[in-house]
């Protein structure tokens, strides 16, 4: 192995990627295309696998998640959480995070707790619970979630990765870890972060606040529709039907070689369908399906992935050998690394799809087996939360009237830092443990 051009060029890709996460948005797809013309054409290494099939799954999933909304299914969702957590105020910091994982993941996304921060923070207040408790927890339980969805960018990618030979892992196999890894880290984390913080009445800050009058009327809930019920309803049997064809291989049509049709192909099909469906029946406005913010957060991730997977692609073809051999004893004597490196990604990149596309690959070369891998690494995605950066934490804490949530000044002093941190721990441990058991 040339270690002088293995550190070069992991010195370019690391480049890129600082590059990109500095300018965010869809900078990402742009600095992962320098770094596969650097590699390409400076170092004359051959070019990698563009992300073809996780980018058709990103792309049918993103355009029927956004018809969806702008038929008004999110809002429909969103009045239905909102029953749900007002069932159990007490309970909210346990029930508020358990209905923004279960909800984002049957989404795909995590856009669906944006007009569920306000609902929150005026239960958790009204019921004398200190609102940045529930509110962390629900931000930072959204990130696992799509680890957990058949809808989502992560979840396409890991597809891409895992449901071929020689791992033959699918759908199926990935959710039976994952999903009760995340409810289990939840559930645990809630305990911790019920926790965390000055009751508000023994909170100085908040009662000036309160006796100063600068306390307002929580915002008003999004208001639900018949149409936004039907598109949300049809979306939600769409995802139902991919976990469907997933458990029973017997339902799908064969390919080209006589085999099962693998699940990044159904996903897409069910999805356009599920988009024409969303269209005939709730009639949105097929103008405004590109304005959504849906339509505008999942395009920007999607060309990302094009650029950063592309980029990925290409290293670690051209060192695939040299890394399974290096790595590969260091991984399996401490599976933990493998935890670690995702969580650092995603610190790094706040991109699921990103940390998954990068490190993935490096963990099942390094022979680890693809259960563990599962588990592992839904438990990371927690780290996109870690840095005070992601637009849910913005929103969060200024949909908190109370002043209880802060995004601090020394990045680590922040009301998501201890939640997004314990709920990695606690999942990405439950989920090695599925993963053993299960995988």
């Amino acid at each position: 192995m040339d270690v002088a051009r293995f550190v070069l060029e992991l010195i370019v890709v690391l480049a890129c990627i600082v590059m990109g996460t500095r300018a965010s948005g869809v900078s990402l797809g742009f600095w992962g295309g320098v770094g596969v013309a650097i590699l390409v054409f400076g170092f004359r290494e051959p070019a990698g696998s563009p992300p073809v099939d996780a980018l058709l799954i990103v792309l049918a999933v993103v355009v029927t998640s956004s018809a969806m909304q702008a038929a008004g299914g999110i809002d429909w969702m969103v009045t239905v959480a909102a029953k749900v957590i007002a069932k159990r105020p007490k309970q909210i910091t346990l029930v508020a995070p358990l209905v923004a994982f279960l909800f984002s993941v049957g989404a795909g996304t995590s856009n669906i707790l944006y007009p569920l921060l306000p609902v929150i923070t005026d239960l958790s207040y009204r019921n004398g619970i200190r609102p940045s408790r529930p509110l962390s927890l629900s931000v930072v339980s959204t990130g696992v979630a799509l680890a957990c969805s058949p809808v989502s960018a992560a979840m396409a990618m890991m597809l891409v990765l895992t449901e071929k030979p020689p791992y033959n892992f699918d759908l199926v196999d990935i959710l039976k870890i994952t999903i009760p890894a995340a409810i289990i880290g939840i559930v645990a984390a809630s305990f911790v972060v019920a926790r965390l913080g000055k009751n508000m009445q023994d909170d100085p800050e908040i009662q000036a606040k309160l006796a100063a009058g600068g306390i307002p009327e929580a915002s008003d809930t999004p208001q639900a529709t018949a149409a936004g019920r039907n598109a949300a309803i049809i979306f939600l049997l769409g995802v139902v039907a991919i976990v469907v064809f997933g458990l029973f291989k017997v339902l799908r049509p064969a390919d080209a070689a006589g085999a099962p049709m693998g699940m990044t192909q159904i996903i897409s099909i069910i999805m356009l369908v599920v988009g024409a469906l969303v269209v005939l029946v709730a009639k949105p406005k097929v103008s405004e399906i590109p304005a959504s913010s849906v339509f505008k957060a999942g395009m920007t991730s999607a060309i990302a992935l094009f650029g950063l997977a592309w980029l990925t692609s290409t290293f670690l073809g051209a060192h695939d050998k040299a890394i399974a051999n290096s790595v590969g004893g260091l991984v399996q004597a401490a599976p933990w690394i493998f935890a670690l490196g995702v969580f650092l990604v995603c610190v790094l990149t706040t991109s699921q799809s990103t940390a998954t596309q990068t490190i993935v690959p490096i963990g099942l070369a390094a022979g680890l087996a693809p259960g563990l891998v599962a588990g592992m690494w839904s438990g990371a995605f927690a780290g996109i939360y870690v840095l005070p950066t992601n637009g849910s934490q913005i929103a969060a804490a200024n949909f908190d009237y109370t002043g209880s949530t802060k995004l601090g000044s020394k990045l680590i002093d922040h009301s998501f830092f201890i939640p997004a941190v314990v709920l990695a721990l606690f999942t990405c441990l439950a989920g090695a443990l599925l993963g053993v058991v299960l995988g």
